[in-house]
């Protein structure tokens, strides 16, 4: 069964950092382009960060030279360093995997995790 299992979310104060991990089972995500995805109440999903296939990367406005985005081949896992959070950070982040590639967030995404919930509060 094809799944993904995100891990690394928690409640941080303003300016700090997470880092979240996706790791895959039942596929190799080396055949992916991969996406990390937030939802927020009462915000759409917003694509966050994006790897290609030959380590491409993307960012949305709002995480550029905040976010990294990084996968670890060995460990068929992908992460996000997230620095200098703010609280409109906040949201439940999915990974999911792409096997064509839209830099725009709008590939054909076939794999998604469970979501793991990101505060950032004082």
């Amino acid at each position: 069964q094809q799944r993904f299992v995100e891990s690394g979310g928690g409640s941080v104060q303003p300016g700090g950092s997470l880092k979240l991990s996706c790791t895959a089972s039942g596929f190799t995500l080396d055949y992916y382009a991969i996406a990390w995805f937030r939802l927020a109440p009462g915000k759409e999903r917003e694509g966050v960060a994006l790897t290609s296939f030959n380590d491409g990367k993307n960012y949305a406005d709002s995480v550029k030279g905040r976010f990294i985005i990084s996968r670890d081949s060995s460990k068929n896992t992908v992460y996000l360093q997230m620095n200098n959070l703010k609280p409109e950070d906040s949201a439940i982040y999915f990974c999911a995997a792409d096997p064509t590639y839209d830099p725009d967030f709008r590939g054909a995404y076939q794999y998604w995790g469970q979501g793991t919930q990101v505060t950032v509060s004082s």
